[in-house]
This record gives C-alpha cells, sequence and structure tokens, in this order.
C-alpha cells in the first residue's frame, strides 16, 4: 500500500520545556507507541503532593491503537509514573533486563504484577511492534543499561537518544557502543530525538572514574567523624564507586532510604555490583565508631520524605549527624530545587558538621551531554532533523540553536501537547493536543489544579477559621458563636475572634427572618462576613478557608 497519505508524527505529553516527567508518542498510519513514561517531584505550589506525572487523557482516545510502551532506561523521570497509569493503556511494555526488574518490584508494590506483559529484551536486542521495527542501542549514562532507540518505520528511521552522555569510564555497565552508532547513521537517520539537559556545558560531562578518584581523596583526609553521602538512588556507578570508597578507606557501609535499597537488589539480581563490600544494616550501623561509617542515603534534592531530611531533622530513631562528621552531596541541583536544598544545607551546618557538593570538589558528574559530545553524536547518526528533547525551553532552544551552528538546517523545538510531523515533509507542527499533570494526592490521582490542592495552598498562606452556630428555628442564637481560627499569629487570637464575633453579630442582627430561617442562606452569610471581617483583621489576602457548621435546637 501507498506511503502517499501517511504520517510519522512526535507528539510529547511531558519532558518537553521541563526537567522530568518525559512521555512521547510516535505515530505512523495511526498506529501509536509511548516512549518512557516518568514522573517529576512535586515543588511548595503543591501542598501534600510528592509525585507529579503527566496527564494522559489524550491516551485515553488512541487505547486501542496503542502497541506498546518502550521503556529506555530505569530512571524514575522515565519509568516512575508506569505502574500508577500503566492500567489507563493496558498496553505490552518493552525493556532491558536492570529496567524490567525494577518494573516488576513496582508492579509487585502495586498488585498489579500478574495483570501486566513486561517483555525482558537483552542489551541491543531488536523487536517489532506493528510497522515500527526497534533495536536498542547502548549509550553510558549513571545508571546501569542506559539505552537509545532506533525506531525504523516505512517513512524514515527516528533515533531517540534517551538520557546519555560519553562515558570513558562507565564503571559499571558496557561501554558507549560507537561503532553500532555510525553504522545507523549510515543506514540513514530521518530524526534525533535528543537529550538538551547539559547544553549549556561545552566542555563534556566528566567521567565517573574522575568522581571515584575525587571520592577517595576526601574521605581519607577525613579521619574523624562519620561520612553521610547522598545521591540519586538509581545512580548505580556511583553506588559502586562509594563501596570502593569504603573499601579503600576502611569504612563499613550502611544504605539508607528504601529506594537506595531497591535499587541495589535490582542491580545485584541482573550482574551489578557485585564487588560491593557488605552492607550494614540501620541497627548494626548505629553502633560502629563514627569514623569507621560510610552511610550512603536519599534525599540529595531535599526531599521531604526521603533519608537525609529525616537525619537533619533528628526524626530517625537510629541515625543522627552531629559535630565532626561530613556530609557530601555526590549530585547535581535539579533547577527548582535550590531553596529546599540551602534549607538542607543550613540544618547540617547548626549541627556542626562539614558540607561538600559539587560547587567544592569533583563529587559528582553528570550524566548528560555537554555541546562536545552533542557534535560527537550528530557526526555518528548524521540526522536529516535534530529534534531537542528532555529539558526546559531554554535547552531546547540551545539545542537547536547548537544543531544549527554545526549545520543542521532542519530543527524542530517541541511543546508538550503539540503533534510534529516527521515525515513526508517535516518537521511541521500540525496539531496540538490538551496536556497537564496529575498529582499523587497519597494513594490518589487528581488534577493538578483539583480543588483539594487549591484549598490547601489558601490554608497555607491564609489560615483556615470554623464557626459553629446554635440557633433555634427562627434562626436566634441560644449560645455564643463558636470561632476556631488557625494561621492567626500567635497572641492575636482572642483579638481576632472577638473582631469576627462583632462584625457577625451585627450581620445577624440585620437579616431578615427569612434569611435566618434558610440554613443555605445563614451559612453563606455568616461565611462570607466571617471570612471578610478575618481578612480585615490580618489584613491577608482572600482570607482564611472557611467553613459554617450550622445546628438547629427546635423551640
Amino acid at each position: 500500500m501507498s506511503n502517499d497519505f501517511k504520517q510519522l508524527l512526535y507528539l510529547p505529553l511531558g519532558g518537553s520545556g521541563e526537567i522530568g516527567m518525559n512521555l512521547n508518542l510516535y505515530s505512523y498510519d495511526n498506529q501509536w507507541i509511548m516512549v518512557d513514561c516518568g514522573i517529576s517531584f512535586a515543588d511548595d505550589y503543591l501542598p501534600g503532593i510528592d509525585l507529579i506525572m503527566p496527564n494522559v487523557d489524550f491516551v485515553d482516545g488512541i487505547k486501542d491503537d496503542l502497541k506498546a510502551l518502550v521503556l529506555t532506561h530505569a530512571h524514575e523521570d522515565h519509568i516512575g509514573a508506569v505502574a500508577h497509569l500503566w492500567p489507563r493503556f493496558g498496553c505490552p511494555i518493552y525493556a532491558t533486563p536492570f529496567t524490567a526488574s525494577l518494573l516488576r518490584s513496582k508492579f509487585s508494590e502495586a498488585g498489579l504484577l500478574d495483570t501486566v506483559e513486561i517483555n525482558e529484551i537483552p542489551l541491543g536486542g531488536q523487536f517489532s511492534v506493528g510497522d515500527f521495527d526497534m533495536e536498542y542501542v547502548t549509550l553510558t549514562h549513571s545508571i546501569p543499561e542506559p539505552n537509545a532507540l532506533n525506531i525504523k518505520t516505512p517513512l524514515g528511521t527516528i533515533f531517540h537518544t534517551g538520557d546519555w552522555k560519553i562515558d570513558p569510564d562507565p564503571l559499571v555497565g558496557d561501554n558507549l557502543d560507537h561503532k553500532r552508532l555510525k553504522e545507523i547513521g549510515d543506514e540513514g537517520v530521518l530524526a534525533i530525538v535528543c537529550d538538551s539537559t547539559n547544553v549549556f556545558n561545552k566542555k563534556p560531562s566528566g567521567s565517573e572514574l574522575e568522581v571515584r578518584e575525587t571520592l577517595i581523596d576526601i574521605v581519607k583526609q577525613k579521619t574523624q567523624g562519620a561520612i553521610f553521602c547522598t545521591t540519586f538512588s538509581s545512580n548505580i556507578a556511583r553506588l559502586a564507586t562509594l563501596g570502593e570508597v569504603a573499601k579503600i578507606t576502611g569504612r563499613h557501609l550502611c544504605l539508607i532510604g528504601r529506594s537506595m535499597k531497591r535499587n541495589v537488589a535490582a542491580a545485584k539480581e541482573c550482574g551489578y555490583l557485585q564487588d560491593l563490600p557488605p552492607i550494614l544494616d540501620e541497627d548494626d550501623a548505629s553502633h560502629i565508631p563514627r569514623n569507621k561509617i560510610l552511610f550512603i542515603m536519599t534525599g540529595c534534592q531535599g526531599d521531604a520524605r526521603a533519608a537525609l531530611m529525616r537525619i537533619v531533622q533528628d526524626n530517625h530513631k537510629l541515625i543522627h549527624i552531629t559535630k565532626g562528621d561530613t556530609v557530601i552531596f555526590s549530585s547535581k541541583v535539579i533547577p527548582g530545587n535550590e531553596r529546599t536544598i540551602y534549607r538542607v544545607y543550613n540544618l547540617i551546618a547548626e549541627k556542626g558538621a562539614d558540607i561538600i557538593s559539587e560547587k567544592d570538589a569533583m563529587v559528582h558528574v553528570s550524566g548528560h551531554p555537554g555541546q562536545e559530545e552533542l557534535k560527537q553524536m550528530y557526526d555518528w547518526i548524521r540526522p536529516e532533523i535534530v529534534v531537542p528533547t528532555h529539558g526546559e525551553n531554554v535547552h531546547l532552544n540551545k539545542q537547536a540553536e547548537f544543531a544549527k551552528s554545526v549545520g543542521f538546517k532542519k530543527t524542530a523545538v517541541p511543546k508538550n501537547g503539540l503533534a510534529i510531523k516527521l515525515a513526508p515533509n517535516g518537521p511541521e507542527v500540525i496539531n496540538e493536543v490538551p496536556v497537564g499533570r496529575l498529582a499523587l494526592d497519597g494513594i490518589h490521582l487528581i488534577e493538578d489544579d483539583d480543588m483539594a490542592i487549591v484549598e490547601r495552598r489558601r490554608i497555607m498562606h491564609n489560615g483556615v477559621m470554623i464557626i459553629h452556630l446554635v440557633v433555634d428555628t427562627d434562626g436566634y442564637l441560644l449560645a455564643p458563636i463558636d470561632i476556631t481560627a488557625q494561621g492567626v499569629p500567635k497572641g492575636e487570637n482572642e483579638e481576632h475572634d472577638k473582631f469576627v464575633d462583632d462584625k457577625l453579630h451585627e450581620a445577624l442582627g440585620m437579616a431578615t427572618q427569612k434569611h435566618l430561617k434558610d440554613d443555605d442562606v445563614l451559612n453563606e452569610l455568616v461565611r462570607s462576613v466571617g471570612r471578610r471581617a478575618s481578612r480585615r483583621f490580618t489584613g491577608k489576602g482572600t482570607g482564611p478557608i472557611t467553613t459554617v457548621k450550622i445546628t438547629r435546637i427546635k423551640k
């Protein structure tokens, strides 16, 4: 059949114009595949929310034509939403062994393991779904088995990089398969959809071997106190490095944080981290001399529920930080997390411990390509079209600009929800679909503009007030008005309550008997007057979230 009326489309629902939450769709002849399905972490703007993920309402409409979910690697911003959203897809999943192992653990926790089809593909493996012929291509990153996807279709080949860098000494996992990359370029590539996270760095990202050497030197010099090192739990190469640091410096190793332990277990299951020294549990570690212990923990981004935050807030029953200890942040600051991380820094400093971050020493290297690495990848792949992804708008625009500067005339800067036609005669934006974010509120997924979140924001800024009236059937008070206000400055409560009480009595005294007898009308009168009075007293915003309870007693 002719391809004259068929199109090859790229449609991101997450990860374009933001860091994290990657979800990409490709379509050919009304057949769809999804590449990655990740999360991002919430900020103070979403109180009570830990995780956010793309809204997939659009996918509901193409569910019958969705052939597969294909995962590039096991970072949370690429697989963290799968167990939450997959029940809406129901399609087969494809992943390499390490990613598949972590995915099975997530589905098991969700009670869905018996319902999902997870196809485990070997490194370098090939498979087909519908008219998409796909191949996993080994790259290097900060996690085992980072893969690009070489996606062949009747209208051309797409090379989707996933997360990557060029690391000459990756320490964990295979080296980047540059021979195969060059072969793919020789075969012809229509478009490269490429990681943009580190595009402003003109130099290569650096090697994990450099980090290992630096950490060994630092820990050797720290002869007093415990060493706490926080990093991304999925950075298996860094965990291997810290295992070597422990062995060389004569310290015992202790892991803190559920995700840290889960990732280590998955890595060992797949043949990685075999040389990791014995790991002490937290109870045993708490009895080891402090200068003989190296703790590795989650929380490098200041996550409220992660191990590091619990420890610095003295909420861990066994482990604590004290004067003479050293806390190493073996990670980079993800944009948007600066304030939270500096709060953790201050809590650590109050305890008298030393802090070492990537600004102080070579304790972290990025897992994403700088400009020299991007140029090398372009030289290998030689695409007709460069499509930046995985980054905020400034990153995407910069990579498009950089690609043009080195000779690639066709670029397309994506935006979540924009359908970009890659072929024929692409790139061209041809449609825009609704997008948004879902928030994980406990065990429930809600939209990020749900009233529950809106009300929490208002409570956070303006407080909450409950007004209880006891009245007779005619609406006349039978008892003093009960006012409970939270969020009012200490020492002002009585004056605040008296001010509100006076205004309520004034309003009730002017109300008609018809209004006083109607519960709905009386409720709204008391709520609006009370909130307005509180706002006037405090001088804050729109006033507190106000709830009114009316108890009527018959005469």
